[in-house]
């Protein structure tokens, strides 16, 4: 599961970034669990000063961990050959992916209102998606 931990790493480190540059509004209870996009963002940069912020940052992590072992596991229960994202081999610096998460997110603002786990799937999938095989043509006689 080396494969996985690095994915889930790689969207945490995106989520922590991205909050983080910005001035973290505090967070809510309410904001646990995530409803969207925008709540999981809060939740993975919750500011030093935030005495929600150890409970929203390990929620992330958490949440990051659990989303993208479930989309990677779902190949092996489907026997499918198609995994739904893949990292490049180097991975993105922290602040590659983080330029790279806020562009995406920012280019369709509607992006933040979606359910937390859709936004965090569409990016790794929009981001890193995984090179289709080519068909194999057989020779017929």
């Amino acid at each position: 599961m080396v494969r996985v931990s690095a994915f889930a790493a790689c969207a945490f480190a995106v989520l922590a970034t991205v909050a983080s540059t910005t001035a973290p509004a505090a967070v809510t209870r309410d904001q646990f669990p995530p409803r969207s996009t925008r709540d999981l963002i809060a939740l993975c940069g919750a500011g030093q000063d935030d005495p929600l912020m150890t409970a929203a940052r390990n929620y992330c992590q958490g949440f990051a961990e659990g989303a993208v072992q479930v989309a990677l596991s779902y190949e092996a229960v489907t026997r499918s050959d198609r995994q739904p994202f893949c990292l490049p081999d180097p991975r993105p610096s922290h602040d590659e992916a983080l330029a790279q998460f806020v562009t995406w997110a920012n280019a369709d603002p509607k992006r933040l209102d979606e359910v937390a786990v859709v936004g965090l799937m569409r990016f790794l999938i929009h981001q890193y998606p995984c090179q289709r095989p080519s068909p194999h043509r057989s020779s017929a006689k």
